[in-house]
């Protein structure tokens, strides 16, 4: 029987093609002033998101403690909002649509490993976000997910397979648990 063997695993395998010196000023940029909570303007953040590759629209909120794998694979759509210590492991695209939500602590991933592979090889899919869709607190959404048109994923929730548009998810593996809709001036 074989077993698994990480020194042959082929590190940044994926990413070898991006500019050395893009990848290390990046990872400075998101480690000081995304991921730390002593910078709690916006702007900033979001000229710096464009700056590098990412395709930001109007009236997007970036929440402290933020941490982005690479901007350059990113495309957040308008008035959309990043929570605090969100973390978008986005080793290929990550596509969050208009009036998104992503609570804080949630896990976009878009990576993972072959634990069939003695060398770990690196499994990646991208991930979408469609228009309206919120992703709860301490959630997770693995590789390869499409999260449906105004589709939740409920706080702690984790997300295998894709979420059907209009629909609330929970719990592990996340389920469909009701319909969503949504009610003009109403509270609580």
């Amino acid at each position: 029987m074989n077993k698994t063997d990480l020194s042959s695993y082929l590190h940044s395998a994926a990413h070898r093609k991006d500019p050395i010196l893009k990848r290390i000023l990046w990872f400075y940029i998101n480690a000081f002033i995304f991921k730390t909570s002593w910078l709690p303007f916006n702007w900033p953040k979001v000229q710096l998101l464009r700056l590098f590759g990412a395709s930001v629209g109007s009236a997007v909120i970036i929440r402290p403690g933020v941490n982005i794998k690479h901007p350059w694979l990113l495309h957040i759509g308008n008035h959309s909002w990043i929570g605090e210590n969100v973390w978008i492991d986005n080793l290929v695209s990550v596509h969050i649509g208009n009036h998104v939500c992503l609570s804080q602590g949630a896990l976009i991933l878009t990576g993972s490993h072959n634990y069939k592979d003695p060398a770990f090889g690196l499994i990646t899919a991208p991930i979408i976000l469609e228009d309206g869709v919120w992703i709860g607190a301490r959630t997770i959404v693995n590789l390869g997910i499409t999260a449906g048109s105004h589709a939740v994923l409920a706080a702690g929730a984790i997300a295998t397979k894709d979420l059907e548009p209009w629909t609330v998810y929970q719990g592990n593996p996340a389920v469909k648990i009701r319909s969503r809709s949504i009610h003009p001036n109403t509270q609580n």
